[in-house]
């Protein structure tokens, strides 16, 4: 039987930051990756009553179905959650994100990741290198492109992996008059996480991070990097998908725990990710899942995700129960909140959830 993980009370009065700056968590969804359901999708979305939505760059461009999601709502805010960052250009970046601010009428948001070296030279054909310092100058390029189009400054970027030295009247947008959109950065390692810290406007936490390692790990390692750009902690926001482990009658929880189980494989037995389950004292664990996933034993490697591992790494509980457990374990370190979700569910059973947040 699945042991879950206690919820406790949240205590009342107003909800502080860990240096004590109020805060509030805005929950995020997902427009899925059916290019052909978008507005449906993006205006359930907003009637269920999420603050935003991610677009994921899988087997789809991640852009393009954010055009529609804001044509067809009003408040909800819409960001890429990622698009790959090193199979584009400064300033390719720079004008698709500032096309969709005007389009969204400042509702949009650019995430970025690096993605790994095979995808992107066996991919997208294009050079990697030194990818933490390489994002870190791509997002100041992009920031130097929309100050030349924004103050009519002189277009002179030049660093060690982009330069950007012209900017002729004809291919200048000049001044977005809904501002810059927000940077997020998606962040795993501690020196992606210090440049997102730097020079970006959010973090995107890993879906393959637990409360612990985001207070252990990735708050520090951003703390450093906002130290190092003179910045507060004020100046950024962490957003984080979470996994949660629901469901409105027995077979529905059974299946979500199945299907969770079987992400965390998936998940853990990514060398990359070692570091989280060593914190835990799950080293070994990521061992055997990495030996199980060569010989492509699959659901022997889920079998391995214990209570223990999946209580640790998700929500798991009653509908009711998930939204005070999600302020109880991320309050204070989280800035947005997006589900790893049962998405076949009824949204209206779904909105019972969001309205728990309120």
């Amino acid at each position: 039987m699945l042991v879950q993980r206690p919820v406790e009370p949240i205590a009342p009065g107003p909800r502080t930051l860990m240096a004590g700056i109020p805060w509030s968590m805005d929950i995020d969804g997902a427009i899925g990756f059916d290019p052909s359901g978008v507005v449906e999708a993006a205006e359930q979305a907003e009637r269920v009553g999420y603050d935003g939505i991610w677009s994921a760059e899988t087997g789809h461009d991640p852009f393009l179905p954010l055009v529609l999601a804001a044509e067809h709502t009003e408040r909800l805010q819409l960001g890429t959650g990622i698009a790959v960052a090193f199979a584009r250009n400064p300033m390719t970046l720079a004008m698709l994100a500032n096309d969709l601010q005007t389009i969204s009428e400042g509702r949009f948001m650019l995430g970025l990741g690096s993605q790994i070296k095979p995808h992107i030279e066996k991919r997208f054909s294009m050079p990697w290198s030194h990818p933490a310092p390489r994002m870190r100058e791509l997002i100041l390029a992009i920031r130097a492109i929309w100050s030349s189009w924004s103050d009519g400054s002189r277009l002179a970027f030049r660093g060690e992996f982009y330069r950007h030295t012209l900017m002729t009247p004809m291919f200048d947008p000049g001044p977005n008059p809904f501002g810059n959109p927000k940077i997020f950065l998606a962040a795993v390692g501690e020196l992606m996480t210090e440049v997102a810290g730097e020079v970006a406007d959010g973090m995107i936490a890993h879906g393959f991070t637990t409360e612990r390692y985001l207070r252990e790990v990735t708050v520090p390692a951003l703390e450093r990097g906002l130290a190092a750009g003179g910045r507060a902690r004020s100046d950024i926001e962490i957003s984080y998908p979470g996994m949660v482990v629901t469901g409105i009658d027995d077979a529905g929880f059974e299946a979500a725990i199945e299907a969770t189980k079987k992400q965390l494989a998936f998940y853990g037995s990514t060398p990359a990710y070692r570091a989280v389950l060593e914190l835990h004292g799950w080293g070994d664990l990521q061992t055997e899942l990495n030996r199980l996933s060569k010989r492509g034993a699959w659901s022997e490697m889920a079998d391995l995700i214990d209570d223990d591992v999946l209580n640790t790494f998700a929500v798991v509980g009653a509908l009711d129960k998930i939204a005070p457990a999600v302020l109880r374990r991320f309050g204070g370190v989280v800035d947005r909140f997006s589900f790893y979700a049962p998405y076949g569910m009824d949204p209206d059973r779904w909105a019972e959830v969001l309205a728990g947040f309120r």
